[in-house]
């Protein structure tokens, strides 16, 4: 039992509560960026399940001022949901340091800028992150809050492959080391019921996510969104797919979590 919260589980409202002392809301940021998997750098296309637009708030516009998004993405969760105080500022959409230092420097501290921002969240791919970069972070995180995200997505290289992510895992358990041994706070994304992985397949990754040194994971169930890749996929291709029911989600995540490194 968590002593902080009384659930059975480390909630991420929770952990921010414990780190503030209050509520803490992310605002999106769509700042313009691209991902080497897309330019032909190490591909074209893109993730097979990718359509940022699936869920990009309407306010997340790369042609508006970071300063403008972050303002009306205020005003767009006082609406929604319970006034927080303080905001972080989640740069989600793509790959969000795949851009040269000095461009990053300048969205970054355009963001931290703003009166109500604390700190920062920025997702990422693990060859969108080099030394010199990891070092402007480590100088971030010493004044502000900061998280890199990783999309870790598997485990799998045959999966990874699939998927068309243009990485391997090994990229991302290095890169994941790296950040967190430079003092900045790692989270990475995985996701369950990627084509050809099995329950029990997903269910194995939990050994190797639980050697990570992460501060936070964030479990995502498969979305097939329309017009991308992965729809045309399962209509080629159905029984490919592992699509979990409701109550069978819950009993896996539930499973899944009691495995799980209690860090």
């Amino acid at each position: 039992m968590n002593p902080f919260s009384g659930k059975r589980y480390n909630s991420y409202n929770e952990y921010f509560k414990r780190t503030f002392g209050q509520r803490v809301q992310k605002v999106s940021i769509d700042a313009g960026f691209t991902c080497p998997n897309r330019d032909g750098t190490v591909g074209t296309g893109g993730c097979t399940y990718c359509n940022n637009d699936a869920f990009n708030p309407s306010y997340c516009q790369p042609q508006k001022p970071v300063r403008q998004q972050i303002d009306e993405g205020i005003e767009f969760h006082k609406i929604r949901y319970r006034r927080a105080l303080k905001y972080l500022a989640y740069f989600q959409t793509y790959s969000n340091t795949y851009a040269p230092l000095d461009r990053l420097k300048d969205l970054f501290g355009q963001a931290l800028a703003h009166p109500d921002v604390v700190g920062l969240v920025i997702g990422t791919r693990p060859d969108c992150m080099d030394d010199e970069k990891i070092n402007y972070f480590a100088g971030l995180a010493q004044s502000h809050y900061l998280m890199i995200e990783y999309g870790l997505e598997s485990t799998s290289n045959k999966t990874l492959a699939l998927i068309n992510r243009g990485h391997a895992y090994e990229q991302t358990a290095e890169a994941i080391f790296k950040t967190t041994m430079a003092g900045i706070k790692t989270g990475a994304h995985l996701i369950f019921g990627l084509p050809g992985e099995k329950r029990e397949e997903m269910l194995n990754q939990v050994e190797v996510i639980s050697s990570l040194p992460l501060t936070t994971i964030k479990f995502h169930q498969l979305q097939i969104v329309k017009d991308t890749a992965m729809a045309r996929q399962f209509a080629d291709n159905p029984d490919q797919f592992r699509l979990f029911g409701l109550e069978e989600y819950l009993e896996f995540i539930v499973t899944f979590i009691e495995r799980l490194n209690p860090g």
